[in-house]
């Protein structure tokens, strides 16, 4: 029943974007709600896509208070499980499992990727990271169980390799048709055998060759996926750039070619490490980043910030134009037929608060969701809430998740 509701309507699709060290809320909260809402200088870049991209104040996300101080790892572990992660920086991890992995065991059957998880900034997942939370919390967004990050790639040469192993241009598509069906063929020659052969066989050894005709099966499909789902054309293979700008374009046109080909319909990117002091010397912005969010309300660090927040939202905008570009099966875009949630582990960076969240949610859910407006929510509703309507819009059904249960009022 899932593959044919899926084929009767364009793929949904859900990724999730981190930014780390919060973000100075006076130059990103519009002052106006509902459709025509105003751009403040760190939203600007969104202007040509702010009819695909609403601003939601006022969610919260209180599970990611941590146990006295590690605001940075706490949050960021909170930040798709909306769960309260175990202050430890031993094996002894606790967690929940991610928004985008309980959409990942949904949407697994119509791709060859169930799920991908990316970023720039690499590490290990053991050892302190943040006042004595795991570094398991502070650099993976993914979570497949309460026990088990998803580590994130950060090559993009090895994303490439995911998506176009095995992809050989030259072949014309007549030849690959001539490869699809060498290979079903052969794959039921096999399947023929088994069924023949089943009949001469006990209960048991039944048993273990309807296992084996399963997978037969799922080789089939994944075959059928390959050889005739949606076409696209690869990038030349990249290496792995040191620069930061060229790094960051690399992944967000290899998030964009997923998509595109349909590869995966749930990715995870994390645009740094929790509680992150890179410096962005090329922005003409001197210090680490950790370090000047802690602004302690001096206008010079105010200025800084207003400028790395206004460059994250710029190439996040960048991924929503690529994916904006590209006409999807039914004639919308790949935007249009997607939800991607925007946001930074706490809100404000000296502050350290996990209320009133920084959130962006672009796309259209497939028309589902009206967008381009300001909403803003009263008493703190849970970000879980919103994690429940854009599960709901890939065809998840459940009513809870994380903290709290049923849809948000506005999705």
């Amino acid at each position: 029943p899932r593959q044919v509701k899926a084929a009767e309507t364009a793929p949904r699709r859900i990724r999730a974007y981190y930014i780390p060290d919060g973000i100075h809320m006076p130059n990103w909260r519009p002052d106006v709600v509902g459709p025509d809402y105003d751009l403040k200088p760190i939203l600007a870049p969104l202007g040509p896509l702010k009819q695909k991209v609403s601003v939601l104040t006022g969610l919260a996300n209180f599970p990611a208070r941590p146990d006295g101080p590690g605001d940075h790892a706490s949050g960021t572990g909170a930040f798709l499980t909306v769960a309260h992660p175990k202050k430890t920086s031993g094996a002894d991890i606790q967690n929940g499992i991610s928004m985008d992995q309980v959409a990942a065991a949904y949407l697994k059957d119509f791709t060859r990727i169930p799920s991908m998880q990316l970023g720039i900034d690499g590490g290990n997942g053991v050892g302190d990271c943040d006042s004595g939370y795991s570094c398991a919390y502070a650099r993976n967004i993914s979570w497949a169980s309460a026990t088990q990050p998803l580590p994130k790639v950060t090559s993009p040469a090895v994303v490439f390799d995911q998506l176009f192993q095995g992809f050989d241009p030259q072949t014309s598509a007549e030849e690959r048709a001539k490869r699809y069906a060498y290979r079903k063929s052969i794959l039921d020659y096999v399947r023929t055998d088994a069924n023949s052969l089943k009949t001469r066989l006990g209960k048991t050894d039944q048993i273990k060759l309807d296992q084996y005709l399963t997978s037969v099966n799922e080789l089939e499909d994944q075959i059928i996926k390959a050889e005739t789902g949606p076409q696209c054309d690869p990038i030349d293979k990249p290496g792995d750039p040191v620069n930061l700008e060229d790094h960051v374009a690399l992944m967000t046109e290899l998030m964009a070619l997923a998509f595109q080909c349909d590869a995966t319909r749930v990715i995870t990117f994390m645009l740094a490490n929790a509680g992150s002091n890179r410096s962005y010397d090329f922005l003409g912005v001197s210090g680490g980043h950790h370090e000047i969010s802690h602004h302690q309300s001096l206008q010079s660090n105010f200025d800084k910030l207003t400028v790395i927040d206004t460059w994250e939202v710029q190439v996040f905008t960048q991924l929503l134009s690529r994916l904006d570009s590209v006409t999807d099966i039914d004639g919308n875009t790949l935007l249009d037929n997607s939800l991607i949630f925007f946001s930074s582990e706490i809100s404000d960076g000296n502050a350290h608060n996990h209320t009133d969240m920084p959130i962006l949610l672009a796309g259209r859910g497939g028309g589902d969701i009206v967008s381009g407006r300001h909403l803003v929510y009263q008493n703190y509703p849970s970000v879980a809430q919103l994690f429940v309507s854009m599960l709901q819009n890939v065809g998840v059904s459940l009513q809870d998740f994380g903290d709290s249960s049923g849809p948000l009022a506005m999705l």
